[in-house]
């Protein structure tokens, strides 16, 4: 783990006797007054690890048993759980029933920790408190952020978890933010020597990395070596081209020519003040550009938790792409991350729609313009202004209901400080560098909590099975769910058993999943739509062949029509569409389990009456 130039550890406030210490930023440990305690055996340690990294917030038994046991779970994985939930309530001394340490939820298990007591807690309150100050105060909290960390994070030997281990690559790649944001603001501060060495570390760990190259190469700049500053851009556009067929960022070709011109000033950066925007840009006319943010916005933490690391942290290209079938929530949510990261995009947060209101791909022209009026940029510019604005400036752009690769790559800037959130139901595989983020449908207990805001909980008291028989015939999808619970808000005369019955019905379900102008079909019509005419009568193969829940390849094959080497690219073609998902881990070919989304299969049974011949696109 690269670290900044020796400093004594920080050391933690003087606590109370019997308070606990929690570490996650190196080997996993837990400490009671200075001593270590035991943690029991290797999968007690997945528990409490996966629990820490989640501190506060709810962590499903489904996330738990998936950490534990990544390839079978026993049978017995549940009773599991709850015997090393019970060693470790056990090992914490849990016994305050007012407060407790580790409880249940109706979500899952939940930890407490305070700053002062989780390393990672205390890491990133520092690096927030950090954000935004002059260098001369930004500099040695990020100095302590960056002590508090021991080695790789949890420790090589839960890294055979893969969900922890994705877990520690998300948290070093924190760790190199922050690392990053302290080069900076020692180069700011004059100390272009104490960090160009561990820089080129750094560079060589991670040589597509722009933020690093660019640091280094004004530190080399600043500290008398500017053929060496030269040459690191130099490097790095062969690189690129080389490996991604990229050109280096606006801000980084920028940073280059100052260097050229000898203006170490500009090359450094060198500013006591906080970061600004950059020279001549001014600020944007409207910093909120939003949607409103859905108040009752339910389930999906965790993946929201990632969604805003990322867009905080450096991503490659600076471009997330969220995905998911029609109706997963995935606007909603992405929205959401744009209202909570107002602090961290001064510049600021727009969201622009590549489709029509009747779902048509909107022309490039289009979007360029409204992004113009938007950003108060003047009109027409081409996509490369475009590209160059948002490299530029610490602005977040929502690229809503992406159709296609075409249609969104002139729009992505190849780096620099702005940040692209895609939304889109396929996976959009042609583009690249992008980091994706799969939306799952709500769990029951997340789908149950929407409905009961939207009807009332004494409602779903009065009839809490026929709450569950109604989002589980909605398929955990928020949208299903929210327009059920906006139509039982409407006919309050309606009993939750009587909706329910109506939902059974996989022909008629669609009719009752409207509320005013929100149709769950409609939705399901864009989409169906825009496949191609071989997909969509595919996946109407699919949704009427294989049965409810997930399926093989055998059933796949048979479903098609076909051998099943030539149903294997079908079903990935659909996936890729957003049509069919993969719920479980990677695994060989002929062992993998596919799913159609719930609201696919109503879509396709409710057009069968009308189409008794596969379903057309």
């Amino acid at each position: 783990m690269p670290r900044p130039t020796a400093q004594p550890a920080v050391s933690p406030p003087a606590a109370p006797p019997g308070t606990l210490r929690f570490s996650v930023l190196g080997p996993l440990a837990v400490h009671r007054d200075g001593r270590p305690l035991p943690l029991g055996p290797l999968k007690q340690r997945v528990v409490l690890a996966a629990l820490l990294t989640s501190a506060n917030s709810p962590v499903s038994v489904d996330a738990l048993t998936d950490a534990v046991w990544p390839e079978e779970a026993p049978r017995t994985a549940r009773k599991n759980l709850q015997v090393y939930v019970s060693a470790l309530r056990a090992l914490l001394a849990d016994d305050d029933r007012d407060r407790p340490r580790l409880s249940h939820t109706g979500a899952g298990y939940v930890l407490r920790a305070s700053e002062d007591e989780l390393d990672l807690l205390r890491f990133r309150a520092l690096v927030r408190s950090a954000e935004a100050r002059p260098a001369s105060a930004a500099a040695p909290l990020l100095r302590q952020a960056l002590d508090l960390w021991q080695g790789p994070p949890l420790g090589e030997d839960l890294r055979r978890s893969p969900r922890l281990a994705e877990e520690a690559e998300r948290l070093e790649l924190r760790h190199l933010t922050a690392y990053e944001g302290w080069a900076e603001a020692q180069l700011r501060l004059g100390g272009a020597p104490t960090v160009v060495e561990g820089l080129r570390d750094l560079v060589e760990r991670h040589p597509l990395r722009e933020r690093l190259r660019s640091a280094w190469m004004c530190a080399l700049s600043a500290s008398g070596r500017q053929a060496e500053a030269l040459a690191v851009y130099d490097e790095y556009r062969q690189l690129l081209a080389r490996e991604l067929g990229l050109e280096p960022s606006g801000a980084m070709a920028a940073r280059y020519r100052a260097v050229l011109a000898g203006d170490e000033g500009s090359g450094a950066d060198r500013d006591s003040g906080p970061a600004r925007a950059p020279h001549g840009s001014g600020r944007c006319p409207a910093t909120a550009a939003l949607p409103p943010d859905l108040a009752d916005l339910t389930g999906h933490g965790g993946e929201l938790r990632d969604l805003l690391d990322l867009l905080t942290d450096d991503v490659p290209g600076g471009v997330v792409l969220l995905s998911g079938p029609a109706g997963s929530g995935k606007t909603a949510l992405a929205v959401r991350a744009a209202h909570l990261l107002g602090d961290r995009f001064p510049d600021g947060r727009f969201c622009v729609s590549l489709r029509d209101p009747d779902g048509r791909p909107r022309p490039l022209d289009a979007v360029l313009a409204e992004t113009g009026a938007l950003t108060g940029r003047p009109a027409p510019q081409g996509p490369e202004a475009w590209r160059a604005w948002v490299a530029e400036r610490r602005v977040l752009v929502i690229v809503d209901d992406v159709p296609d690769e075409s249609a969104v790559r002139p729009l992505l800037p190849s780096g620099g400080r702005g940040r692209v959130l895609l939304t889109a139901r396929g996976q959009l595989g042609g583009l690249a560098p992008v980091h994706r983020l799969s939306l799952p449908p709500l769990g029951t207990a997340e789908a149950l909590q929407l409905l009961c805001g939207l009807v009332g909980p004494g409602r779903v008291r009065a009839d809490r099975e026929a709450a569950l028989r109604i989002v589980r015939a909605c398929g955990g999808s928020p949208l299903a769910v929210r327009v059920s619970g906006m139509r039982l808000a409407v006919l309050r005369h309606v009993p939750l058993r009587e909706f329910a019955d109506r939902l059974t019905d996989p022909a008629a379900a669609l009719d009752e999943l409207t509320s005013g102008d929100v149709s769950v079909r409609r939705w399901l019509a864009r989409g169906w739509a825009a496949l191609p005419e071989d997909r969509g009568r595919d996946a109407g193969r699919l949704a009427l062949g294989t049965g409810d829940g997930p399926f093989g390849l055998t059933e796949a094959a048979e479903a098609l029509g076909c051998d099943e080497r030539h149903a294997v690219r079908v079903v990935e073609e659909l996936i890729e569409a957003g049509m069919v998902t993969s719920p479980c881990a990677e695994v060989t070919a002929h062992a993998a389990q596919y799913e159609l989304p719930h609201l696919i299969r109503l879509y396709v049974h409710a057009a069968r009456p009308a189409a008794p011949a596969p379903v057309q696109g």
